[in-house]
């Protein structure tokens, strides 16, 4: 899966569960799903106090378009299909598609920075990743993922045993 993109999915509105595998559905629009991981329940992290729990997962991505900011837009379409709405940072949402990072490519743009900025400090990203690509390392650090998931102990989530509805 080296040359895969990886995409961290979440959602804590509108039964999650459905909402994260319509989302894969839709991944397969952008490209070929080569993986993805058991879906994870956290607690929310930042944003307005009362939320739901969340549902995550990683998916790996072969994409068909060739740039990551096409990739990007595709994502921000598909959480528009999903009624995402952005109202607030870290509110509840229907679909939350992050691209976390695609090969061992760095970007750094106005719209995108490639690995995603703060991936290596989210548990409920890095856990489903660990269980995706236990080798995954960081492309500019070199920090692995499994490493970094085990210094966030203090950060909820637990593996589910959830089926993916697709």
């Amino acid at each position: 899966m080296s040359e895969a993109a990886l995409i961290g999915l979440g959602s804590n509105l509108a039964d999650p569960q459905r909402q994260l595998s319509i989302a894969v559905l839709g991944l397969a629009r952008l490209g070929v799903v080569v993986g993805r991981s058991s879906l994870y329940q956290s607690t929310p992290l930042g944003g307005p106090p009362g939320q739901p729990d969340y549902l995550n997962a990683v998916v790996a991505l072969l994409p068909t378009c060739s740039e990551p900011e096409q990739l990007l837009a595709g994502l921000l379409a598909l959480e528009r299909e999903q009624g995402r709405v952005r109202c607030q940072p870290s509110a509840a949402r229907t679909i939350d598609l992050d691209l976390l990072c695609w090969g061992s490519r760095v970007v750094v743009s106005e719209t995108l920075l490639l690995p995603h900025p703060r991936m290596m400090q989210r548990a409920f990203v890095l856990a489903p990743l660990c269980e995706l690509c236990p080798a995954w390392r960081h492309p500019v650090s070199g920090v692995s993922a499994c490493a970094s998931l085990a210094g966030l102990t203090e950060q909820g989530w637990v593996k589910t045993d959830l089926p993916w509805l697709t």
